[in-house]
């Protein structure tokens, strides 16, 4: 921690000398927000907000949303196990590891105000972005439900009123080549199009020792854009159709010191489906190793304006399927060890009706609202033990094969107001009404003949439909000091939904959770200083976290396959403080660091939780190792028969890094960056065996840049994980090690 606030002194220190060397116009960007559902400055919002233009998003290495974790304050991120098309956020403690439909993520993903339910398919490849917001802390007043970590929200470029465009190549380590562009084509005065692609290819970094394959773990991108824009005189249209498909496996692998390369064992081929010794049902029998993704996204935004203010009508349709083979145990059997093999079919429909305005002379401002959601998911999956129990003299075991199918319908009223006391004082009042139903039901493919369905589950007495009927309220308080300066506090309440524990075997594994509740509290510093050569901003924050959905994963003592859990075990209390700094040193110097911390604890446990600790410390009193015992390093229970600290909740985050352009002759830049992001002692597994903790680690990011400012072209040279670190990022069954250094060499022309 000494090392974090030495160089906070140093970079406010430098900052300070600033006068002497800046020049007047080297100033820090202005990014515009939506945070409040309208258009304002981020230093003006009462929200701790972390925005990035893209000029700045470019310049950090972010061509997909999860870069930008390694940017924000008490925020991790990296992918579910097994799935690189899953985003895993973990923000102020809150997240989940579930990517199956009847979960929801506690970080609310969204791409111009369309929200996107499914974890599964979160980590957007960027082309053609204006900027990324990530609101920290809960957003259960304008943004709604399952945003009670915050919500990343994703702004893509309009279409430009004149011509104009740009072409980006690139390639890179493992055999990378990489293709975005855009073009602005103004049909009309009136009627702007724009045609937006990408494309991105690699041969993956991991060698499959058993099957002799090359090129595990690739990544195969490919989405078209088409956005059209219409002008009327008191009405502007703006509608947009996304076509994006994906290939990304995050499948377990190691790291061989000798050969300096990463290797898998598991047994099944990425080249074609498993010889399954039991049959599995539908085409899902058909997937070779591997992770598919590809969506159709529809979106609609009329915009009114009218005596009463600005009304925006959203409308989003969004298609997903997603299919995969995994295998989570890496045994080298042809069928893998531990294998799931999915296909699912994902149809989400949202309208939102929101009016914006100010009366009494402005000085009251209003944002309200209403939402709706509709989401169908039919998931059809099966989970193959490759090496089963003593009890079937561990020979292959078709744990499960399953369709589920689970409905989710919302509808939501929101209202915020900011009354404007004087010129400096503004109170803030504002509430979200919601009404879910949640539905689920099961049908056992014909090849399960022991399986279960919907009315075996409800026969146990679990409700196979779930209703939440709730009221999230927002106050603050926000005090200008100065034109430079901005004091808030506030008191906001969120909420994410419940669910059901989906991947259970059997009947009676189908167990509910019910929703997640926050009550989130902040005070706030916004200031620039120095004419505009220097932005602080600070943020404390207390969270208190009831019915926490708290997940796990145990092996099940009869067939030794690894069972999931989700219940509501306990609460969670977390404290921090976030600083972010930005300084314009002198003339073409940048320098930045984005600090948290945080102290998270589990509250209030289940009994449940009380008894398994009180059994481990009495095997782990009889002489019994944790790795023998079924209560020790288990769900929410140490090796050392205590409560584990709260999961991907460290002790701090950094990111602190330089951008220096330099004239280098009349018409030529030269641009070299590079930031570290460090993070401290965490655990990376519910259980905080010690396979699962990390003492934390650090991760260098760095490129160089020539630009011709004439022709407006440009060069770079870039490197991800430039020390090349071998990291664990989560844990289940195995460790999973974050990706190994990458460079790339792309070419811009912007026209």
């Amino acid at each position: 921690m000494k090392s974090i606030y030495r160089l906070t002194s140093a970079v406010i220190g430098c900052a300070l000398l600033a006068p002497g060397f800046a020049q007047d116009d080297q100033m820090i960007e202005e990014v515009i927000v939506t945070a409040q559902r309208r258009a304002e400055s981020v230093q003006d919002v009462p929200i701790a907000v972390s925005a990035f233009s893209d000029e700045q998003l470019r310049g950090l290495q972010v061509t997909e949303v999860l870069d930008m974790a390694r940017l924000v304050p008490n925020l991790l991120g990296h992918n579910n196990t097994g799935l690189g098309t899953a985003n895993l956020y973990s923000l102020r403690a809150l997240n989940n590891t579930e990517s199956i439909a009847t979960f929801d993520p506690p970080v609310g993903s969204y791409v111009d105000d369309i929200f996107i339910s499914r974890q599964n398919a979160n980590n957007f490849a960027l082309f053609d972005i204006d900027r990324i917001e990530v609101l920290r802390g809960p957003q259960g007043t304008l943004f709604g439900r399952n945003t009670t970590g915050g919500a990343v929200n994703v702004i893509l470029k309009k279409p430009a009123e004149e011509f104009g465009g740009y072409v980006e190549l690139g390639f890179g380590r493992f055999s990378q080549v990489r293709f975005r562009g855009s073009v602005d084509l103004p049909v009309q005065d009136n009627l702007l199009l724009k045609l937006s692609a990408y494309a991105s290819d690699d041969d993956g970094f991991v060698e499959n020792r058993t099957t002799g394959e090359d090129g595990i773990n690739y990544e195969k991108n490919v989405g078209v854009r088409a956005a059209l824009r219409w002008l009327g005189e008191t009405v502007t249209w703006d509608a947009a159709v996304a076509y994006v498909d994906t290939e990304h496996a995050n499948l377990l692998n190691f790291h061989d010191p000798d050969e300096d390369e990463r290797y898998t064992l598991t047994g099944v081929r990425s080249d074609r489906p498993p010889p399954w010794a039991h049959p599995i049902h539908g085409a899902k029998a058909g997937f070779p190793l591997g992770n598919w993704v590809n969506s159709l996204s529809l979106y609609s935004n009329i915009e009114v304006d009218t005596r009463f203010g600005t009304v925006n009508i959203i409308t989003g349709q969004r298609y997903l399927d997603h299919d995969f083979t995994l295998d989570f145990l890496n045994l080298a059997r042809p069928y893998g060890g531990y294998s799931i093999a999915n296909a699912g079919e994902h149809d989400q429909f949202t309208q939102e009706v929101k009016l914006t305005g100010s009366t009494m002379n402005e000085a009251l401002d209003y944002v309200a609202g209403v939402f709706f959601i509709q989401e169908e998911n039919t998931t059809d999956f099966a989970d193959y033990l490759g090496i089963g129990g003593a009890f079937n003299g561990f020979q292959p075991l078709l744990l499960a094969d399953r369709v589920m199918e689970n409905d989710a319908d919302a509808l939501a009223a929101y209202l915020q107001a900011d009354y404007h006391l004087n010129d400096q004082l503004t109170v803030t009042g504002g509430v979200r009404w919601t009404d879910e139903t949640k539905d689920i039901a099961y049908t056992p493919n014909p090849n399960w003949p022991w399986g279960f369905g919907t009315a075996d589950i409800a026969a146990l007495g679990y409700p196979t439909e779930q209703n939440a009927k709730i009221t999230t309220p927002r106050i603050a308080l926000e005090y200008e000091v100065s034109d430079d300066m901005m004091l808030y506090a506030s008191a906001t309440r969120g909420f994410k939904s419940g669910g059901w524990n989906a991947r259970g075997t059997n009947a009676g594994a189908i167990e509910v959770f019910g929703p997640e509740k926050v009550w989130s509290y902040e005070a706030g510093l916004r200031s620039d200083w120095m004419d505009g050569r220097l932005r602080l901003n600070v943020t404390a924050f207390s969270a208190d976290v009831t019915d926490f959905q708290l997940p796990s994963a145990v092996y099940d003592p009869v067939t030794g396959a690894p069972t999931f859990s989700t219940r509501n075990y306990a609460s969670l209390e977390n404290q921090g403080i976030e600083v972010e700094i930005t300084a314009a040193l002198i003339d073409g110097l940048t320098v930045f660091a984005n600090i948290g911390t945080q102290d998270a604890e589990y509250a209030e446990l289940n009994p449940s939780i009380v008894r398994q600790v009180e059994l481990c410390n009495a095997d782990l009193g009889a002489g019994i190792a944790y790795t023998a015992s079924p209560f020790c390093g288990a769900g929410v229970v140490n090796h050392l028969g205590n409560v584990a600290d709260p999961v991907r909740a460290p002790e701090y985050t950094l990111t602190a890094g330089a951008a220096y352009e330099i004239a280098i002759a009349s018409g030529w830049e030269l641009t070299p960056s590079a930031y570290v992001y460090k993070i401290g002692k965490h655990s990376i597994g519910s259980s905080g065996t010690p396979n699962a903790l990390s003492d934390g680690y650090s991760v260098i990011t760095a490129s160089v840049t020539l630009r011709n400012l004439d022709q407006d072209w440009s060069i770079s040279a870039e490197c991800q994980n430039c020390a090349d670190r071998e990291q664990g990022t989560s844990f289940f069954i195995g460790l999973y090690l974050q990706d190994p250094r990458t460079w790339t060499v792309n070419f811009r022309k912007d026209f």
